[in-house]
């Protein structure tokens, strides 16, 4: 399942890069921004091997020095990580970073996340309510992040938050304020 997503990940990326970007990249942020998520996915993968081959090498175990997948690790992670530099500075250099940032995030966090649910199967043992806890989780965190850098640059009248911070006593969702939370208790009434 993971060689199938690599692979993916890779015949796409070349469209990108060699099809889509000549023609669509100085237009469209998300032909440089796709490309840097898609290889991010990868890179996060090659990170993880090569801190489990790291974490064997310093346990006395000399798994990485001799195997080649340790090597192929720190080849592909180098790859990966240039690849992603220079097509975030593409990316940088064309658009604005209010543009670049939200939509970089969403989409690398999203492709990482696939990633990992293919590479790890971690997906597989949840339960239906925790899968949806997930989901909603996931999505929260993508809205929040979309909407803070999109009004970021909104402005605000200054009286727009007023009504709700007066401190009228007329006001029954202010009245609790001046009342205790429990009853006082009276021995008479006992």
């Amino acid at each position: 399942g993971f060689i199938m997503f690599a692979v993916c990940v890779l015949v796409t990326s070349l469209l990108l890069i060699f099809v889509a970007g000549p023609r669509y990249g100085q237009s469209n942020v998300l032909v440089c921004v796709l490309v840097c998520s898609a290889i991010g996915s990868l890179s996060v993968s090659c990170a993880k091997g090569l801190g489990i081959a790291l974490k064997e090498l310093f346990s006395g175990k000399p798994g990485f020095l001799k195997e080649p997948l340790g090597w192929v690790f720190l080849v592909c992670q180098e790859i990966c990580i240039n690849t992603q530099i220079n097509y975030l500075n593409k990316a940088l250099g064309i658009f604005n970073t209010s543009v670049i940032t939200p939509i970089s995030y969403m989409l690398f966090t999203t492709v990482v996340v696939m990633c990992s649910a293919v590479l790890f199967k971690e997906w597989q043992h949840m339960v239906l309510e925790n899968i949806i806890g997930t989901i909603s989780g996931f999505l929260t965190v993508l809205c929040g992040t979309f909407l803070l850098h999109t009004l970021r640059d909104v402005p605000f009248p200054p009286g727009l938050l007023d009504p709700f911070l007066q401190q009228d006593q007329a006001a029954p969702h202010a009245s609790w304020q001046h009342q205790p939370l429990l009853p006082s208790e009276d021995k008479g009434s006992q």
